[in-house]
């Protein structure tokens, strides 16, 4: 029997670990070098085509600002449905998310000059900051927004900054409000925190409120918090009411009975 040859076999191994390491370090030129190098020798390797996607994103990665949001819309698509899964295909998995921030932060930068708008409000800087992990510039960002806490997206981006940064506690106030004004994009949210609190609050919910199943529910999920939670009455009464929705009037009215009922008055 032939015997295996180590250092011989596992020349691809070593070729493929060195184009990693330079991708990892984000160095475009001694990533395409491994990269031309591994190709040369093993050319049926399978990463090479998401390492040929990953050092194309690193050198050719533009910092020109955008002032159309079409252009955002194709750019942030490239990093989705392209670059995303490409990473996810050869970085390890704790790394990937670190990875893509710079492109992110990249794109965000580029796409402040965009002004928000109803009609497209992905076309926006803030979720970009979100998707870079960069809480404070998604602040700002949504903050530039007049009137962002009457505008569901911009509120929702605003909620988790909120919850990303400082915690559940400081997030409760916005996380209310979304509920009041859109209990979809206050739904879509929770998924996407995956909070095991928040999520064991809303299976919960999902449970006991007589509603009639529908995503509206949830605007009445404040006001439900109260009567299962009454510890986070300090909390949610910071939340800005909104006299238009009957479930923001309720959340209130409830409070104060709560309220007075503590002090004694029956």
């Amino acid at each position: 029997m032939q015997q295996l040859d180590i250092f011989a076999d596992s020349r691809d191994v070593m070729l493929r670990n060195d184009v990693l390491e330079h991708l990892q370090r984000r160095a475009a030129g001694a990533a395409q070098t491994a990269l031309r190098l591994l190709a040369d020798e093993f050319p049926d390797d399978g990463a090479l085509s998401a390492m040929t996607v990953l050092t194309g994103e690193l050198e050719h990665e533009s910092t020109a600002p955008l002032t159309d949001p079409a252009a955002l819309s194709i750019a942030r698509r490239h990093l989705e449905d392209v670059v995303t899964p490409a990473a996810r295909r050869v970085l390890p998995e704790q790394r990937v998310h670190a990875w893509l921030a710079p492109s992110w932060r990249t794109l965000a930068q580029r796409a402040t000059g965009l002004v928000y708008c109803g009609a497209d409000p992905e076309h926006h800087a803030a979720p970009l900051w979100l998707l870079a992990g960069d809480w404070r510039a998604a602040r700002e960002s949504v903050e530039a927004i007049e009137s962002w806490w009457r505008i569901p997206a911009p509120l929702a981006w605003m909620t988790e900054a909120y919850y990303r940064a400082d915690g559940l506690d400081a997030a409760w106030p916005l996380i209310a409000e979304l509920a009041w004004l859109a209990p979809a994009r206050f739904a879509a949210l929770l998924a996407g925190l995956d909070d095991a609190s928040l999520d064991g609050l809303r299976r919960r919910f999902d449970a006991e409120f007589p509603g009639m199943g529908a995503v509206g529910d949830y605007a009445w999920f404040p006001t439900w918090l109260l009567l299962v939670k009454p510890a986070l009455a300090g909390r949610l009464e910071t939340a800005r009411a909104q006299r238009d929705h009957v479930a923001s009037r309720a959340m209130v009215l409830l409070a104060e009975i709560q309220r007075r009922e503590h002090e004694g008055d029956q």
